[in-house]
């Protein structure tokens, strides 16, 4: 039985080691063949009434589900006392992950309102809003532990942007909304007042929550013995949930390719990733958070839960596929910003502080490429 634990462990490590190369490669996939990831978004495994709707159970969804899940599985609760005795950064944080981004968009809409090609602009401002409108990724937590960063804030932010996602994202989308125009503002509009408060809380916050609820009843022993296997599973789905969603947008950005739609939308998404980095060392300064506190600012409002985004986006606006693009480039721009911001906090760790802090546990081996939906259970914080 040791031995198998031991095979499945290195095999996930090997995994985990090179996830970013795996994301590119399933994109890849996902763009040449698309056929089983759209094949596997058309299964429904049933219907969730609601008050005034029925939330249709595709795969995609559940997936998300169960990557949510296993995220909640890795929440350590008592870590977050901390957050209560200095709320400063934990609040400005959470603001800041909607404020941001939400009026670097509205400046977009005013420098590329003359493109040639107001098409474009939309699909972008739409994309970015779906960015915007997620909560906090998990794996910030894991990269700020990793940098030797304040874990209990690290937490907060993820669980606090979490569960008030149902509030956040319909704000979030609302206020770009009245940015957009024609049918991508009315998409926006839509989604706001519709679905994305319940969609968020049945697949998004109940399986953190319940999560979370088997970690207790479960216990630390029970929980760490089946991490190797709940990381192995995590990472398939995960790699299977990015191909699905990428198979309804890459196909066509090959088939028609467009380069100066492609080289700005990139372009402006590393400019809101590096932005987000750069507030969260703005913040903690404001809020005199400290090094460690500055570190957890820093990863927490740089890297969102982009799956969560991915699968909304394809479930409601299937019929502009393009707006995927700017949420994939997020995916994979934001890992490569925190590769970058780790080893820059590493050179200047001894500048301003101590490199440890209180609240911070032994630093794991954190591989360069993790992703927002890493598993939270494979390392002792988490993901989102």
């Amino acid at each position: 039985m040791e031995e198998r634990a031991g095979i499945i462990e290195r095999i996930a490590h090997r995994l985990h080691a090179n996830l970013l190369w795996l994301l590119l490669g399933s994109y890849a996939l996902a763009a040449v063949f698309p056929g089983l990831g759209l094949a596997a978004r058309s299964v429904s495994l049933g219907e969730i009434p609601l008050i005034h709707d029925r939330l249709n159970v595709t795969l995609p969804v559940a997936l998300l589900a169960a990557l949510l899940l296993n995220a909640g599985l890795g929440v350590r609760v008592s870590q977050l006392g901390g957050v209560a005795r200095r709320p400063a950064g934990l609040l400005a944080g959470l603001a800041a992950n909607v404020i941001v981004p939400v009026a670097y968009i509205y400046t977009l809409s005013i420098v590329f309102s003359a493109w040639h090609n107001p098409d474009e602009v939309q699909n972008i401002l739409v994309g970015l809003a779906l960015v915007a409108a997620m909560p906090i990724a998990g794996s910030s937590t894991a990269w700020a532990q990793n940098a030797d960063g304040n874990l209990a804030l690290s937490l907060g932010l993820v669980l606090g942007s979490t569960l008030l996602s149902p509030l956040t994202t319909p704000l979030a989308l609302h206020a770009v909304g009245s940015m957009a125009q024609g049918d991508y503002s009315e998409d926006l509009h839509e989604i706001a007042a519709g679905g994305a408060g319940t969609f968020l809380a049945l697949a998004v916050i109940l399986p953190s929550l319940l999560g979370i609820a088997l970690r207790v009843i479960l216990g630390e022993r029970r929980i760490n013995a089946a991490k190797p296997m709940l990381k192995l599973i995590n990472m398939g789905v995960l790699l299977f949930l990015n191909y699905s969603n990428a198979s309804t947008s890459l196909p066509q950005a090959i088939a028609e390719p467009d380069p100066d739609f492609l080289v700005a939308t990139l372009g402006i998404v590393i400019g809101l990733c590096v932005l987000m980095f750069g507030a969260g060392w703005v913040i903690a300064r404001l809020v005199h958070a400290g090094r460690s506190g500055r570190v957890s600012l820093m990863f927490g409002l740089g890297m969102n839960n982009n799956g969560t985004g991915l699968v909304m986006a394809s479930l409601a606006l299937a019929d502009h596929p393009r707006i995927l693009l700017p949420i994939l480039f997020y995916n994979l721009v934001q890992h490569l910003v925190a590769g970058a911001a780790d080893r820059m906090i590493d050179r200047g760790s001894g500048d301003d502080a101590p490199a440890t802090s209180p609240e911070v546990g032994p630093r794991p081996i954190i591989r360069f490429g993790e992703n927002e939906s890493r598993s939270l259970s494979s390392c002792q914080p988490m993901r989102a």
